[in-house]
Order: structure tokens, then C-alpha cells, then sequence
């Protein structure tokens, strides 16, 4: 049994060759090419070549050359099916299984496909020559300046008021089919199907492969009364969050460019591409899902998000920006370009052309955690209570990152930034604590080097450290609450041993503790604005520190927990069982 031809091409539309490739080798990027050392035979000196626009890999040493398919079956050992497989789970594909229901879908996806085929072309005929029916739509089109050229690279059409393109397609198509093509729509009243797009401008919507899978369509003349834009109704085969318009174009270009800009609309697009800014796509009138932000990352390293420069075009814009920050990855970036007010990328680049704009995108464009803290920074009024909702704001969004690394460096961003509103007075490097300038502690020499990386946990075991280096005096009479304190850094916990040794010795005044560990802890430690608003309230600040020592005594619970669930895993000890049956009931109580 075959794949479907256009299954594999799917498959390959949704993954660079360079993606897959890097899994394995070594690659380094060379002009438009990638270059390494051959997988298929021991070298020196890099023969292995990708080219990610043309689809294919090469070793000059050894000959041989094919696809992403080709690549897994002879490096990996795979046979065909087992390499689509694996490529399909890694374009995010639902596996093909040759049953019943996947060759039925294929049928409709052939038809689907045949019926916006032949849509497209029949309307892009009502463009080509002056009649009093296309009147109108040649004059809005001289009126946006689209030449000819952009009307055929897009495939640009009309629809007119008196179409009577379903009667026509009937002949060919079922009933059935023309209505689950999201074309047409039944007019109950009149019993008779209706164009979707009459008396509109069409644009049709591609696939990664270059198939029509819907149509955008504006008015082109003023009415208040119906929508300015709309889109095909969501089908089997097109759902708006799961496409962007001239992706298709976009993605065969992504090995010259780095970034792509995100527009709102199809005549930003299609305005940009005028003007050689091929990298650009638009999402279909519905706010950036997820999905989209995938896709797109999948093909570029930086998504510029540039929407209209009004009041809307922000807002969509910080809608966009908080749907898709937890998707951050390294050697990925999500930035913002505002255009100044009144205009949008169509308007802008038409006026002030290609360079003004690349420029103006180098010099203004703003880095997603950038625009969000400063979004909630100016419109608070930078009060006690503010600047705690914005903490707790920056907090959610830092954890929702799903990469941990690059949840740590957006963390210590936001808390470094929130660092500069602190009252001195709680800031630990003015308390009367003795530093040797001369040499740091051993145990802090080699800790804060470029930037901070915390994991929560440390984070709890910073917050630990604040409350007892703000409350020395309040900590030496209740030496109780430190004993089976846990802490799971090793620099932390030492720290914190010194910090003990001292209280219990009396000489807490004279600790000798670098200056740069008590400024990094009075910049993580979460709960100093907690702390300072209960400075007098010893009975508080013992709860907080309760609560958190707690949560420290679950994680080592969980730990153990996971240790010890691996190692009965192998061997099935009831020992084993009843230690973690033992453990699991601590950890509720606790």
C-alpha cells in the first residue's frame, strides 16, 4: 500500500531537511546551505550539504543525496513506513493508517481540493477585462494600487452579486460536497444555495503544499452593515487557528531570512510583497492561537508581530503576546513592531517603502518579555499594591514558559526590573552586614557568572534566606523554626549553615557573606514585598516561613518518591512498596 502523495508532501512541507538533519550531524549554517560532516563515511573535512529550498541532503564524498525520507532510512536503518512514521510525529501529523476512513478522507480531500480549484479560477476570470458587472471592483483595485502582477500572484478574483457559480458546480459536484466546502450556505427561506462571497474581492488561502483550502473576501464598497472581511466557514480540511495566509510562499524562502513578520491582513501582505518583503504572513481575523506560533517556528528563528498602529492593533497585539509566551524557546524570539498611530503595514510601506520600513523594524521592534512587563508597568500606577499584582502577573506568565531555561532568564528579567522599585531600607546590601572586598567566600566564588538560573525550588530556598537575613534579631530567640530546615542547593545550604552557626553563636553581625549572593537573593527572593509589609508582625513572618519550609519537606517527599518508584519499577521489592505506600501518606499529611 502507498502513502498518498499528498500525505508525504505534507510531511515534508512541515519540517526543514536541516531540522531533521541536525538530530544526528553536526551543521553548521554556509550561505543559503548547511554544511557537516558526512554521516556516511568517517572524514575531516565537512562534504555533507542541505539545502533546505530545494528539499534534499548530499555528500560529495560518498554520492549519496535524497530527502528527509531518505535521510532516517539510510542513517537510521529504517524502512519507508517506519520513517514516515517517525517524520509524521515530528510535523505534528496524525500517523496514516490505510484504513476504511483515511482512503475516504483522501477521496473528499481530492474533491475538496478540485471544488476551490475550479472556484478560484472561475472568479479570477471577473478580474481580467472591463464589464459593467466588475466595474466596481477594477476601480477599488486601481484605488489600492494592486497591478496586475500582484493580482496574479495571488491569485486575486471577484465574486459578483450575481453569481451563479454553485448552479454551475452542481453539474460537476455533489450537493454535499459544495456544501461542506464552506462555498455556499442554504438560503431556508428561498430554498436555494448562496455564494459565501458575493459583491467581494477574493483571496485564496493555501496550504503548506500550495493547495486552496479556503477564501478570504472583502467588500469593496462602504457598508456598515455586513462585514468588511470574512472567511470560508471551518471545514474538515481548514480551520482558521491552523493556518496563516502566504505561508506557503514564506516557508520556501525561510532559509534566506531569520524572521518573519506577522500582519494582520491580506492587503498587508500582499502591500509588503509588493515592495520585496517576501517574509510575511497574516493570520485569518482570528486572534494568534498556538498552533500558528508553532508552525511558524518550525520555519524561522523570530516572528515579528507587527499589527495596525491603533488602539485595536495593540490590543491584539498583547493578546498575541500572552497566548503565545509560553512557547519561548532558545534561538527563538517573539517580538513586537508598532507603526506609529493611524498606520498599518499596508499604508506604511506603500508611503515610505522597503528600506524606511526595514529600518524602522531594526530601530523600534521590542522583545515580547519587554512589551509585556512595560505594557503592565505604565499602565499601573506604580503603587506598593501595583507593583505586587504586577509581581504576581510576571510570576504566572514566567511559569506558564515551557522551557525551563528560558523560563529562568524571563524570570530573572522580570525580577530584575521590579528590583529597581524597592525602598533601599529593605534592600539587604544596607543592612550593617561586614563584606571582605578583597576575596569572596569560597562558596559563592564561582555562583553568578553571566545570569541567574533558579528552578523554583531555589527560589523558595532564596525567599528562606531573605526572611532570616531580615530578621537576625527575630531568629535568634526562635532558633526552633530552623531545625530540619531542607535545602536542596548546595551553595544555599551552605549559606544557610554559616548563617545558623552564627545565630547560634551569637556573632550573626559579624558574618562575612559576598555582596553579590545577598544582592541576587534580595532580587529572587519572591516574598520581600510579603515581608516588608508584615516587618513588625513576627507571628506572620513565622507562617510564611512555615509555609514555605513545608512546601521544601513536600519536594524531598517527591523526590524520594520518584527515587523509589524507579527502583521497585526493577525490582518489585515489598520493602520498597511499603516505603514509598509509607511516604506518599507523609506527604498528604504534610
Amino acid at each position: 500500500m502507498k502513502y498518498p502523495k499528498e500525505y508525504l508532501e505534507e510531511i515534508k512541507s512541515r519540517l526543514k531537511v536541516s531540522s531533521v538533519v541536525s538530530k544526528f550531524v553536526a551543521i553548521k549554517k554556509r550561505g543559503k546551505e548547511f554544511v557537516g560532516l558526512s554521516p556516511f563515511k568517517n572524514e575531516k573535512t565537512p562534504s555533507f550539504t542541505i539545502n533546505d529550498e530545494k528539499g534534499f541532503y548530499h555528500c560529495f564524498s560518498t554520492g549519496e543525496h535524497g530527502n528527509i525520507f531518505d535521510f532516517l532510512m539510510k542513517t537510521q536503518n529504517l524502512k519507508f513506513g517506519e520513517a514516515v512514521r517517525t517524520l509524521a510525529n515530528q510535523a505534528g501529523l496524525q500517523p496514516y493508517r490505510f484504513t476504511k476512513q483515511d482512503e475516504q478522507r483522501e477521496k473528499e480531500w481530492n474533491v475538496y481540493i478540485e471544488i476551490y480549484s475550479t472556484y478560484i479560477e472561475r472568479n479570477k476570470e471577473n478580474i481580467t477585462s472591463s464589464t459593467p458587472t466588475n466595474k466596481k471592483v477594477l476601480e477599488y483595485l486601481k484605488k489600492r494600487n494592486l497591478n496586475k502582477e500582484s493580482i496574479e500572484e495571488f491569485n486575486l478574483g471577484y465574486v459578483p452579486f450575481d453569481t451563479k457559480t454553485f448552479l454551475e458546480l452542481s453539474s460537476r459536484f455533489e450537493e454535499k460536497s459544495l456544501k461542506d466546502s464552506g462555498l455556499f450556505y442554504l438560503d431556508e427561506r428561498r430554498n436555494e444555495y448562496v455564494d459565501r462571497f458575493r459583491g467581494r474581492l477574493i483571496f485564496p488561502i493555501y496550504s503548506l503544499t500550495g493547495k486552496p483550502i479556503a477564501i478570504g473576501g472583502r467588500i469593496i464598497e462602504d457598508n456598515k452593515k455586513i462585514a468588511k472581511y470574512i472567511n470560508s466557514s471551518e471545514t474538515n480540511f481548514f480551520k482558521k487557528g491552523n493556518n496563516l495566509y502566504n505561508l506557503n510562499k514564506a516557508r520556501r524562502i525561510s532559509n534566506k531570512y531569520d524572521e518573519v513578520y506577522l500582519v494582520e491582513g491580506y492587503m498587508d501582505v500582499i502591500k509588503l510583497y509588493d515592495n520585496q518583503i517576501f517574509n510575511c504572513v497574516a493570520n485569518l481575523g482570528t486572534a494568534l492561537t498556538n498552533k500558528q506560533i508553532v508552525l511558524l517556528g518550525q520555519f524561522f528563528s523570530e516572528i515579528i508581530i507587527c499589527f495596525d498602529g491603533d488602539d485595536s492593533g495593540y490590543k491584539a497585539a498583547l493578546r498575541a503576546a500572552e497566548n503565545s509566551f509560553k512557547f519561548l524557546q532558545p534561538e527563538k524570539q517573539i517580538s513586537f513592531l508598532f507603526l506609529p498611530n493611524g498606520e498599518d503595514p499596508d499604508s506604511f510601506v506603500e508611503s515610505k517603502g522597503k528600506e524606511h520600513f526595514l529600518k524602522y523594524s531594526t530601530e523600534n521592534k521590542i522583545q515580547i518579555h519587554k512589551f509585556i512587563f512595560n505594557h503592565y508597568l505604565s499602565n499601573s500606577k506604580k503603587t506598593p499594591t501595583d507593583l505586587a499584582m504586577i509581581e504576581k502577573k510576571m510570576f504566572t506568565l514566567a511559569n506558564s514558559i515551557i522551557d525551563t531555561v528560558v523560563k529562568k532568564y524571563v524570570l530573572g528579567f522580570f525580577l530584575d526590573q521590579l528590583s529597581n522599585f524597592l525602598p533601599s531600607k529593605t534592600n539587604l546590601t544596607q543592612n550593617n552586614f561586614k563584606f571582605k572586598k578583597a576575596r569572596s567566600l569560597e562558596i559563592t566564588k564561582n555562583i553568578y557568572r553571566e545570569t541567574q538560573k533558579f528552578s523554583s525550588i531555589e527560589i523558595k530556598e532564596l525567599s528562606l534566606l531573605y526572611i532570616i537575613l531580615n530578621n537576625l534579631d527575630f531568629f535568634f530567640h526562635r532558633l526552633d523554626l530552623l531545625e530540619d530546615l531542607l535545602f536542596f542547593s548546595k551553595e544555599n545550604k551552605i549559606l544557610f549553615q554559616l548563617v545558623e552557626r552564627s545565630l547560634k553563636d551569637g556573632n550573626y553581625n559579624d558574618m562575612n557573606i559576598d555582596k553579590n549572593f545577598l544582592d541576587n537573593i534580595n532580587k529572587f527572593a519572591t516574598v520581600k514585598h510579603i515581608v516588608k509589609k508584615n516587618d513588625d508582625n513576627h507571628s506572620k513572618l513565622s507562617e510564611i516561613f512555615e509555609d514555605i519550609k513545608k512546601d521544601l519537606k513536600t519536594y524531598s517527599l517527591e523526590l524520594r518518591i520518584q527515587e523509589l518508584e524507579s527502583k521497585f519499577a526493577q525490582d518489585f521489592n515489598q520493602n520498597t512498596f511499603d516505603e514509598i505506600r509509607r511516604l506518599k501518606k507523609e506527604q498528604n499529611i504534610n
